[in-house]
């Protein structure tokens, strides 16, 4: 199954974390566009740097903004078909037998898919600190989870 194959009823993203992790790539892409323009020069230092040496730092630079970038990928879905969990790197689907719900452990900073046998699926779109959208989003996924779950599968 596909994404494009499912009709989404709650598709929720972390907007501050997401606005976060933007301003930290484009500052990480500054500095080292900066020190790739600035350390040419080298001075008195006995340092010279070479145009390889400014590509590098610059190559440095795109590689560690590509990586925090992956932190604006998390994203949760829950429709008839089940929930979608994607986390920075991998997405899991789960079909809405296997949910037991989506809980906020107290001090945690996101919610977690519950799972038969006490197992879980961190929910990293869904943040505290982005207060009542996520209070929204646990209200929906209630209801939707009212709507489509079958049974129970497992112990808990």
């Amino acid at each position: 199954m596909t994404s494009a194959d499912t009709r989404w009823e709650l598709e929720v993203r972390p907007a501050k974390m997401r606005l976060w992790v933007i301003l930290g790539a484009v500052f990480v892409l500054a500095v080292h566009i900066g020190a790739a323009l600035v350390l040419r020069g080298g001075g008195d230092s006995g340092v010279h740097l070479r145009l390889a040496d400014q590509i590098a730092i610059l190559t440095i630079g795109i590689a560690l903004s590509g990586a925090l970038l992956l932190f604006t990928r998390p994203r949760f879905r829950a429709g008839a078909d089940g929930v979608a969990v994607r986390n920075v790197v991998a997405e899991r689907h789960v079909p809405w037998d296997e949910v037991r719900g989506l809980s906020f452990p107290e001090g945690a900073p996101w919610a977690r898919l519950e799972l038969p046998y006490d197992e879980y699926v961190p929910v990293v779109a869904v943040q505290a600190r982005d207060g009542q959208s996520a209070v929204d989003a646990l209200d929906l996924f209630r209801e939707l989870e009212a709507r489509y779950s079958r049974g129970v599968v497992g112990d808990d």
